[in-house]
Protein backbone atom coordinates (compact mmCIF):
# COMPACT_ATOMS: atom_id res chain seq x y z
CA UNK A 1 0.00 0.00 0.00
CA UNK A 2 1.44 3.40 -1.14
CA UNK A 3 2.50 5.63 1.74
CA UNK A 4 0.30 8.53 2.63
CA UNK A 5 0.59 12.02 3.27
CA UNK A 6 -0.46 13.13 6.69
CA UNK A 7 -1.55 16.73 7.36
CA UNK A 8 1.32 17.81 9.28
CA UNK A 9 3.83 15.93 6.26
CA UNK A 10 1.69 18.17 3.72
CA UNK A 11 2.09 21.44 5.62
CA UNK A 12 5.85 20.64 6.64
CA UNK A 13 6.43 20.48 3.06
CA UNK A 14 4.52 23.51 1.65
CA UNK A 15 6.21 25.80 4.05
CA UNK A 16 9.63 24.22 3.85
CA UNK A 17 8.81 25.32 -0.22
CA UNK A 18 7.62 28.90 0.68
CA UNK A 19 10.85 29.07 2.59
CA UNK A 20 12.89 28.59 -0.82
CA UNK A 21 14.21 31.42 -2.41
CA UNK A 22 12.95 31.83 -6.09
CA UNK A 23 15.94 32.70 -8.75
CA UNK A 24 14.46 34.42 -11.54
CA UNK A 25 16.27 33.91 -14.14
CA UNK A 26 19.28 35.94 -15.83
CA UNK A 27 18.57 36.76 -19.28
CA UNK A 28 21.12 35.69 -21.95
CA UNK A 29 23.22 38.64 -23.77
CA UNK A 30 24.03 38.83 -27.04
CA UNK A 31 27.25 40.11 -28.06
CA UNK A 32 27.98 41.35 -31.49
CA UNK A 33 31.56 42.07 -32.21
CA UNK A 34 34.44 42.38 -35.03
CA UNK A 35 35.87 38.86 -35.91
CA UNK A 36 39.17 40.11 -34.92
CA UNK A 37 39.05 41.70 -31.35
CA UNK A 38 40.59 39.74 -28.79
CA UNK A 39 39.50 42.30 -26.08
CA UNK A 40 35.70 41.35 -27.19
CA UNK A 41 36.35 37.49 -26.07
CA UNK A 42 37.56 38.85 -22.71
CA UNK A 43 34.79 40.97 -21.67
CA UNK A 44 32.37 37.81 -22.77
CA UNK A 45 34.73 35.58 -20.33
CA UNK A 46 34.22 38.41 -17.52
CA UNK A 47 30.07 37.93 -18.23
CA UNK A 48 30.44 33.97 -18.38
CA UNK A 49 32.52 33.81 -14.76
CA UNK A 50 29.67 36.42 -13.49
CA UNK A 51 27.18 33.87 -14.35
CA UNK A 52 25.82 35.12 -17.41
CA UNK A 53 24.60 33.48 -20.04
CA UNK A 54 26.09 34.96 -23.91
CA UNK A 55 25.70 34.71 -27.40
CA UNK A 56 28.03 35.65 -29.76
CA UNK A 57 28.01 36.98 -32.99
CA UNK A 58 30.39 38.54 -35.31
CA UNK A 59 30.06 41.35 -38.03
CA UNK A 60 32.05 42.99 -40.37
CA UNK A 61 33.20 47.13 -38.97
CA UNK A 62 30.34 48.41 -41.44
CA UNK A 63 27.29 45.68 -40.15
CA UNK A 64 28.58 46.19 -36.32
CA UNK A 65 28.59 50.09 -36.27
CA UNK A 66 24.65 50.05 -38.26
CA UNK A 67 23.97 47.58 -35.82
CA UNK A 68 25.27 50.44 -32.74
CA UNK A 69 23.11 53.14 -34.71
CA UNK A 70 20.05 51.06 -34.94
CA UNK A 71 20.12 49.97 -31.52
CA UNK A 72 20.49 53.58 -30.49
CA UNK A 73 24.05 54.08 -29.43
CA UNK A 74 25.26 57.44 -30.18
CA UNK A 75 28.65 57.66 -32.31
CA UNK A 76 30.18 59.68 -29.31
CA UNK A 77 29.18 56.63 -26.98
CA UNK A 78 30.48 53.50 -29.21
CA UNK A 79 33.58 50.86 -28.53
CA UNK A 80 34.31 47.64 -29.83
CA UNK A 81 31.25 45.61 -28.87
CA UNK A 82 27.82 45.65 -28.36
CA UNK A 83 25.58 43.43 -26.29
CA UNK A 84 21.94 43.48 -25.61
CA UNK A 85 19.95 42.30 -22.95
CA UNK A 86 16.40 42.00 -21.73
CA UNK A 87 15.91 45.37 -24.10
CA UNK A 88 18.98 47.11 -22.91
CA UNK A 89 22.21 48.03 -25.14
CA UNK A 90 25.28 46.94 -23.35
CA UNK A 91 28.00 49.00 -25.13
CA UNK A 92 31.76 48.21 -24.43
CA UNK A 93 33.50 47.38 -21.31
CA UNK A 94 30.91 47.52 -19.03
CA UNK A 95 31.52 45.39 -15.27
CA UNK A 96 28.86 42.64 -15.01
CA UNK A 97 27.61 44.26 -11.80
CA UNK A 98 26.84 47.24 -13.54
CA UNK A 99 24.59 45.00 -16.10
CA UNK A 100 23.07 43.40 -13.27
CA UNK A 101 21.80 46.50 -11.27
CA UNK A 102 20.52 47.83 -14.72
CA UNK A 103 18.53 44.91 -14.98
CA UNK A 104 17.22 45.34 -11.01
CA UNK A 105 16.84 48.76 -11.70
CA UNK A 106 15.17 48.96 -14.80
CA UNK A 107 15.39 52.78 -15.87
CA UNK A 108 13.93 54.34 -19.15
CA UNK A 109 17.06 53.92 -20.76
CA UNK A 110 18.53 52.78 -24.19
CA UNK A 111 21.46 50.53 -21.88
CA UNK A 112 24.78 51.34 -20.80
CA UNK A 113 28.48 52.31 -22.05
CA UNK A 114 32.02 52.57 -21.27
CA UNK A 115 33.21 54.37 -24.60
CA UNK A 116 36.35 53.57 -25.78
CA UNK A 117 38.71 50.94 -24.50
CA UNK A 118 39.88 51.70 -20.49
CA UNK A 119 42.58 49.69 -19.57
CA UNK A 120 41.40 47.77 -16.92
CA UNK A 121 38.13 47.38 -17.78
CA UNK A 122 36.50 43.96 -17.90
CA UNK A 123 38.41 42.34 -20.61
CA UNK A 124 41.39 45.23 -21.20
CA UNK A 125 43.57 44.17 -18.60
CA UNK A 126 44.09 43.63 -15.10
CA UNK A 127 41.40 45.12 -12.96
CA UNK A 128 44.40 45.87 -9.64
CA UNK A 129 45.69 48.42 -12.81
CA UNK A 130 43.33 49.99 -14.49
CA UNK A 131 42.74 53.48 -15.19
CA UNK A 132 39.70 55.66 -14.03
CA UNK A 133 36.89 55.29 -16.17
CA UNK A 134 33.20 55.86 -15.86
CA UNK A 135 29.81 53.95 -16.97
CA UNK A 136 27.51 55.92 -18.57
CA UNK A 137 23.58 55.35 -18.79
CA UNK A 138 22.48 56.18 -22.43
CA UNK A 139 19.47 58.20 -21.87
CA UNK A 140 16.76 57.81 -24.79
CA UNK A 141 16.99 61.28 -26.37
CA UNK A 142 20.88 60.31 -26.90
CA UNK A 143 22.22 62.54 -23.82
CA UNK A 144 24.36 60.41 -21.10
CA UNK A 145 24.73 60.62 -17.01
CA UNK A 146 27.24 58.99 -15.31
CA UNK A 147 25.94 55.16 -13.50
CA UNK A 148 28.83 54.04 -12.22
CA UNK A 149 32.24 55.74 -12.04
CA UNK A 150 35.68 53.50 -10.94
CA UNK A 151 38.44 55.05 -9.67
CA UNK A 152 42.60 54.25 -11.07
CA UNK A 153 43.47 51.29 -9.03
Amino acid sequence: MPPTLSRRMLLASATAMMAMPLRAETPTIHVVKDPGCDCCRGWVDHLTAAGFATTVEERDVEGLAAYKTQLGVPDALVSCHTGSIAGYVVEGHVPAADIRRLLAEKPDAVGLTVPGMPFGSPGMGPEAQREAYDVLLINRDGTSSIFTSYDAA
